[in-house]
């Protein structure tokens, strides 16, 4: 899997989130003056419980949502006053499986490297280079409502990676595959990030996150509360490990390993 071209605004950061607002029209404040920076080059882990607020940055992120206030860029260029320059540096592997079911898996990888302006050519070798990386090359004919669970997520990370982005967007990109689908799309993202790509990382799987993120930041309630590295996190909630710091995080710290080993043993009234 071949590397990217870095030829874009120097040094920027991959995403650079400031005082970013969602308000709907309901009422509801999703996000609450959210201020990220996401280094070029990072792997970078937002964990938050459901409703906290990461897929609504990921939405004004890629354009799926308008913010209220505030300031989205990647790398340099403004997500909404540049949209397309910005939009063509990002890969989206969204957390819903929204796959044309009509189209084979070649068609569906094709039409996206068309969607962003690649020329035949170079659609056609990037294609080769995907369905081989990703264990795809006898599903290429196949349409994609015919595909098991665990192909569809390959195709979901390897069509998000079809056009080059520069960063990477994964949300919830394991979510409800088995334990061996879930370390080869590990080694798939690590390999990514290890050529140049930035990525965004959301996921409920803590040792997920863990492992592959140099740096973790903490939304809730459309804030973002904690970041820092896995340790730093744990230390700064006072506890011994990054499942623990989200556990105080959510207010379910009898949740805690620690804590259930305690009552290990404990006759229950």
């Amino acid at each position: 899997m071949e590397g990217i071209d870095r030829n874009g605004q120097g040094n920027a950061p991959a995403l650079l989130v400031s005082d970013l607002v969602k308000r709907y029209a309901t009422g509801v404040e999703a996000l609450k003056g959210v201020s990220l920076e996401i280094p070029d080059g990072s792997f970078f882990g937002l964990l938050g419980p459901n409703g906290a607020g990461k897929s609504t940055l990921i939405h004004c992120a890629t354009g799926l949502a308008m913010p209220t206030s505030g300031r989205i860029e990647i790398f340099g260029n403004d997500a909404i006053t540049r949209y397309r320059e910005a939009r063509e540096a990002v890969g989206l592997a969204p957390q819903d499986l929204n796959l044309d079911w009509f189209l084979t898996v070649e068609e569906t990888l094709d039409f996206h490297g068309g969607y962003f302006g690649m020329p035949k050519a170079d659609r056609e070798e990037r294609v080769e280079e995907l369905l081989d990386a990703f264990s795809l090359v006898d599903k290429r004919d196949q349409r994609t409502r015919t595909l098991s669970g665990g192909m569809k997520r390959r195709l979901i990370l390897a069509r998000a990676l079809m056009h080059r982005p520069r960063l990477l967007i994964l949300d919830e990109p394991t979510a409800g595959v088995d334990v061996e689908l879930r370390l080869e799309l590990w080694h798939y993202v690590q390999e990514v990030n290890r050529l140049g790509t930035s990525i965004l990382l959301t996921t409920h799987y803590l040792e997920e996150a863990e492992q592959l993120c140099d740096q973790i930041a903490f939304i809730n309630h459309g804030e973002i509360v904690a970041q820092g590295t896995s340790p730093e996190l744990a230390g700064r909630f006072g506890v011994d490990s990054l499942e623990d710091a989200y556990l105080e995080l959510v207010g379910r710290k009898e949740l805690s390993r620690s804590h259930l080993g305690e009552l290990d043993g404990t006759e229950i009234e």
